[in-house]
């Protein structure tokens, strides 16, 4: 059995599945995944709980393969969370340095992030992350860290990421009703980038783009800093619900049908080409327009690519997005999706992998893994800040309402 405060678990309550991955500090002190597990989700729609009794139980059994696999008791996890309700920004913050030889310390720092993240939200919302950007000081910008630097002034711009109260409760309940802690909570697009962005490709800048089967998260990062983050409350599940109407078929067989005849791009190679479904548990026999199968999923997809590309480029973020587009979740997996967004986004467009861990090499090149994956990456990140995972003040402020005993 490995130590306890070695052991970092990220759980992902998602549309099709919840997983639960565990990684571990070696001895080098470097992060290893160590197990997975996986249940199918019955009771989450677009990203969020709507049957917590089936919910909880596809958790417990996702928990319970995650530490057989890796021979370890999990006790806490760090908790993705998402939907249409989240919402990111950045914000500014201003604070005089008091001190008499003007030199700025760690508690400057920590009193103008306060200053940036004295916002006002809605009543029901509550601030998940505050990230860091850059700071000024005196009028000199790009400046990383302050400590230890003088000046007068010292300013600092944060990216914002805030949810619904009760919306963000409801996984957070789900997961304690096991017995189980949550370290913190993170938005699941956040964890994705971390898993899938090398420190250099953030420097130069890059948008992460995941397409569950509910929600569609992106996040973009310029000069090394996050700048803007957006979710979409439609996914893989929308193209399958496309194809069941289009092609007046079940659901379960649209859903077949696109991923052993799926593409995101309407060739040449589909027209005039006909998919046999074969007679199977009392449902007729018939005959498939591959052309028609392929257009629908398109034309859905697209739409997807297309809000996120046109959302960019009203903010002037596309132009410095100069190490390309990276995909993650289960539709990155459809044939031709990244030429699709090639089209779109008019960059260089590619299936991210997890290649900064180290571990179970079957789990790492999944691109349905990368959001778990992630938020042991940002756990990892947590503890060597700080020497132990702690809880954030948002979720502080989540927990104390109905939680803490």
């Amino acid at each position: 059995m490995f130590e306890p405060s070695n052991i970092i678990v990220g759980l992902e309550i998602g549309t099709s599945k919840i997983c639960a991955v565990v990684g571990e500090f070696n001895s080098a002190g470097a992060l290893n995944i160590i197990g997975i597990g996986q249940a199918r989700s019955n009771g989450v729609r677009k990203g969020e709980i709507c049957d917590p009794v089936k919910a909880e139980e596809d958790i417990r059994n996702a928990i319970v393969e995650a530490e057989q696999m890796a021979n370890v008791e999990i006790r806490s996890v760090f908790l993705g969370v998402t939907g249409n309700h989240i919402r990111g920004f950045n914000n500014h913050g201003v604070h005089p340095v008091v001190s008499a030889d003007r030199e700025i310390t760690e508690d400057d720092v920590q009193d103008v992030i306060k200053n940036a993240k004295a916002i006002n939200l809605p009543a029901d919302h509550s601030v998940v992350h505050a990230v860091r950007q850059l700071f000024q000081i005196d009028g000199q910008t790009g400046i990383t860290n302050p400590v230890g630097m003088f000046g007068a002034r010292v300013e600092v711009d944060v990216h914002v990421v805030h949810g619904h109260v009760n919306r963000l409760k409801n996984p957070i309940r789900a997961v304690k009703s096991l017995q189980l802690d949550v370290d913190e909570i993170v938005f699941t697009g956040l964890a994705s980038s971390l898993a899938l962005l090398t420190t250099e490709q953030k420097e130069l800048g890059a948008l992460v783009i995941d397409i569950g089967a509910g929600t569609t998260e992106y996040v973009v990062y310029c000069d090394g800093v996050i700048k803007h983050t957006g979710v979409l409350a439609v996914g893989g599940d929308h193209v399958s619900n496309d194809l069941a109407y289009g092609l007046k078929l079940p659901l379960g067989r649209a859903e077949q049908i696109k991923i052993e005849h799926g593409g995101a791009i309407l060739d040449e190679s589909s027209k005039g080409q006909k998919i046999s479904i074969p007679h199977e548990l009392g449902l007729p026999a018939k005959t498939i327009n591959l052309e028609h199968l392929r257009r629908i999923m398109s034309l859905r997809l697209e739409e997807i690519l297309s809000l996120v590309e046109q959302e960019l480029a009203e903010l002037g973020l596309l132009d410095y997005i100069r190490a390309g587009v990276f995909l993650s979740g289960g539709c990155s997996r459809i044939p031709q999706i990244q030429t699709l967004a090639e089209n779109i986004f008019d960059m260089p467009v590619s299936r991210g992998s997890s290649n900064s861990i180290s571990g179970l090499k079957s789990a790492l090149d999944q691109p349905e893994f990368a959001t778990a994956i992630g938020l042991v990456r940002f756990g990892s990140f947590q503890q060597k800040r700080k020497g132990k995972p702690t809880i954030s003040g948002g979720l502080k402020n989540i927990l104390g309402t109905i939680f803490q005993k």
